[in-house]
């Protein structure tokens, strides 16, 4: 593979039959190609039997069906797995497979790094470094496919890894066109969710594609004091523009919203806290995902405990917002999203 070859996984289905057709191929081959991509699981073009054997050749001159490369695989005690993929310029990103007795999902990243500032998260710790392709935000999904059995299939994405998705708006509509549509990986729109930390115009235009997404926004605090010294980004929002936003694009593609809140003991978990949120969130169609903080050696904070948590969650239901506590997954496996590449770069990991 030359690092100057594209991926070809940044083509959408259009764009491949073009291609195609350059080539004086009947748009048709482009589904046959992406088929194997995404159906049968090939890792390369020479695989892909019932497509012409010069056709491969040219596939394989001018394209790489994988750009990136998995060069750590980690297996959490709970089944869940973690992949450190190196890209062509030598970055890092992550991506997640998490098992459960009826979904198989796949968390995915959009940039290098992250530019939201968030005090308690390691994805931007380094700062952003750059947005993914389109290419490289699939690959993810697709490497995590390939290490599912033969009788699995991916039945959920959620794009809540490095990065802030809507930041990088462009890339992600690709993806999620090739994620949701037939020829793709098929996946309904309501399998996906997208989480942001809320950008209002970012939000209002991820609606206009009248595609029922599940939208996530990471509150992390009721009010915007508080709010703008956990996440600096609000400064320049602040919370009610950011439900303003959430409230169109509920009324758009009538999707409930889910609000995140990342407990942190002794800053945001107080029961005083808990009712100013039910407050805000009162009278909306939304949901409030509990998330304990996972520990991360770099930073000062930590999980309020599972007694705290709990009276948390109770003080919102009891005012009537659905509330429920994010099940931890992959602790033994730095599963937390930033810390695999966070640690990768501290020890200079090599490639594989």
């Amino acid at each position: 593979m030359s690092p100057a070859q594209p991926s070809i996984c940044d083509l959408s289905r259009a764009e491949l039959a073009d291609w195609c057709q350059a080539q004086g191929l009947p748009a048709y081959r482009a589904d046959q190609i992406r088929r194997w991509i995404f159906g049968k699981r090939v890792d390369e073009f020479a695989s892909m039997h019932d497509v012409p054997a010069s056709l491969r050749e040219t596939l394989g001159q001018q394209f790489a069906l994988f750009s990136s490369r998995v060069i750590r695989h980690l297996t959490s005690q709970d089944g869940t797995e973690k992949l450190l993929l190196e890209l062509q310029d030598g970055n890092h990103v992550e991506c997640v497979l998490m098992r459960e007795p009826k979904r198989i999902t796949v968390c995915i990243s959009t940039q290098i790094g992250c530019g939201m500032g968030c005090v308690f998260c390691a994805s931007g710790l380094l700062g952003l470094e750059r947005n993914l392709s389109s290419g490289e935000i699939l690959e993810q999904v697709l490497r995590i496919d390939r290490q599912l059995g033969p009788d699995e299939r991916i039945t959920n994405v959620v794009v809540m890894g490095i990065g802030e998705p809507l930041a990088n708006l462009p890339a992600l509509l690709k993806v999620l066109q090739t994620l949701n549509e037939k020829g793709g990986m098929g996946l309904g729109a309501r399998r996906i969710t997208i989480s942001t930390v809320g950008l209002p115009d970012q939000i209002r235009k991820l609606a206009e594609t009248n595609k029922p997404y599940n939208l996530a926004v990471s509150l992390h605090a009721p009010g915007d004091a508080l709010r703008n010294q956990l996440v600096p980004v609000n400064d320049k929002t602040g919370i009610q523009a950011i439900l303003a936003a959430a409230d169109d694009y509920f009324a758009r593609t009538g999707r409930r919203l889910t609000y995140e809140y990342v407990l942190l003991g002794g800053i945001n978990d107080a029961p005083q806290q808990a009712r100013q949120l039910a407050a805000l969130l009162r009278g909306r169609n939304a949901h409030v995902n509990l998330i304990p903080m996972n520990d991360v050696e770099e930073l000062p904070f930590g999980a309020p405990g599972a007694p705290r948590t709990d009276s948390f969650r109770v003080v919102l239901e009891s005012a009537g917002v659905v509330a429920t506590v994010r099940k931890r997954k992959g602790a033994d496996i730095d599963a937390a999203c930033g810390q695999l590449r966070l640690h990768a770069i501290q020890q200079n990991v090599p490639s594989a």
